[in-house]
């Protein structure tokens, strides 16, 4: 709103200043500020309010250390973060940008999904929470949403420049150039590195050219449901799911500004995503929101996220990976997400494994989800968490070197 508002008066009655607001790197420094001071000043009201409604965390006893001092600590914090990313983005976003929307779009449906498993949980008293059956049902609606919009509207384009032989690419540079709808995505480490899912189906035959959106929609819908429940799993000990997101948002942000900016796609050789620059304002405000739960959630933390946040943050994430064309670096940058859900599925598999073929279930864990299972090797929780953030910081690291390195 605020950008529409300067520009207005920018056009119309030259106000000294106003113009600065059409800059997307001014509007992203703002967007973290703002999401800062909202997290900050929204949280501890938040936390207050939940107190009182005595809306604390019920703690399974599975003999943790420090365990029983979490006891009554109040859940549902991720409101704090769904706050602090849409209050900014809606002041400074350009709102008619078909990326906003979806991001917006996806905050809002994750995070009411997450809340009405939380409120199920503390208020209604119900251990369970929501089925997990309707949670995956919204995750996977979400998923066919992103995923159809992402592959049939037009406002999705990529920008393809002519080259000498008369063909189109869309990492090389002329003057000459078309933005078009095309599904194409960046493959890490290649040279030539796009890949074209209309390609994965050309060999079939003509019959098959428009049928590959049956193959894109369902690896949307397995990226936002895998990568929001290792979120969802990743959210068990204080600032650990907080921290790990805003060092991923970091690096997303770097991905959308290079692929929304002409000149830096240019010069780094990448693809350029006409209007996607727009995401940088809304990764700001992203890592803010996370930065700012962290005052409450460090340890010991004052608040949990609770599904409201842990789910909406990983669906988030996994939909900026999606609109910036990096999809198939999310095992490298998510790897903290993704390796928490493996330890889980691997402890759960092995277990049924042998207690089917010897009669006695065994562990390849102590416990998992993995951050569990250095806790019963006697780690302290914040040391497991401040290696956790380090491992996403490599992780960050060399996904960043494959703007490079092919």
């Amino acid at each position: 709103m605020l950008y529409y508002l300067f520009r207005y008066l920018n056009e119309h009655y030259h106000l000294p200043g106003a113009g600065v607001f059409q800059y997307t790197t001014f509007r992203a420094g703002l967007a973290v500020v703002i999401s800062l001071l909202i997290a900050l000043l929204f949280g501890g009201r938040l936390i207050r309010v939940l107190q009182k409604k005595q809306a604390g965390e019920t703690i399974r006893d599975l003999g943790l250390q420090g365990q029983n001092e979490k006891k009554g600590t109040p859940t549902m914090g991720g409101l704090i973060i769904i706050m602090a990313i849409l209050v900014p983005v809606i002041l400074l976003c350009r709102l008619r940008n078909i990326y906003i929307i979806l991001m917006i779009l996806s905050t809002v449906w994750l995070g009411l999904i997450g809340f009405l498993d939380d409120y199920i949980k503390v208020f209604r008293k119900n251990k369970e929470g929501l089925s997990g059956r309707f949670k995956v049902l919204g995750q996977v609606g979400l998923g066919i949403t992103v995923g159809w919009v992402l592959f049939y509207s037009n406002e999705i384009t990529v920008r393809q420049y002519l080259l000498p032989n008369g063909q189109y690419s869309a990492i090389e540079a002329s003057k000459v150039f078309k933005d078009v709808h095309l599904m194409i995505t960046t493959v890490p480490f290649m040279k030539n590195n796009e890949l074209n899912y209309g390609d994965l189906f050309a060999t079939a035959g003509t019959f098959f050219n428009g049928l590959y959106g049956f193959l894109y929609i369902p690896i949307v819908i397995f990226l936002i449901t895998a990568i929001s429940n290792g979120a969802n799993l990743t959210d068990g000990l204080d600032g650990l799911a907080a921290g790990t997101s805003a060092i991923i948002g970091i690096t997303l942000a770097i991905f959308a500004f290079v692929s929304g900016n002409a000149l830096l796609a240019d010069y780094l050789d990448v693809m350029f995503i006409p209007d996607s620059g727009e995401l940088v304002i809304f990764c700001t405000a992203f890592v803010g929101a996370c930065i700012g739960f962290l005052w409450y959630n460090s340890y010991p933390a004052q608040v949990f996220m609770g599904d409201t946040g842990s789910l909406t943050l990983g669906g988030i994430i996994t939909v900026l990976a999606l609109v910036v064309r990096k999809e198939l670096l999310i095992p490298i940058l998510c790897g903290v997400f993704i390796i928490e859900n493996l330890s889980v599925i691997l402890q759960v598999s092995w277990f049924k494994y042998t207690k089917r073929k010897y009669g006695e279930g065994r562990r390849l864990l102590r416990m998992s989800p993995l951050h569990h299972h250095y806790q019963k090797l006697g780690y302290h929780e914040s040391k497991i968490v401040s290696r956790f953030w380090i491992v996403g910081i490599m992780l960050a690291v060399i996904t960043l070197v494959t703007l490079k390195l092919r």
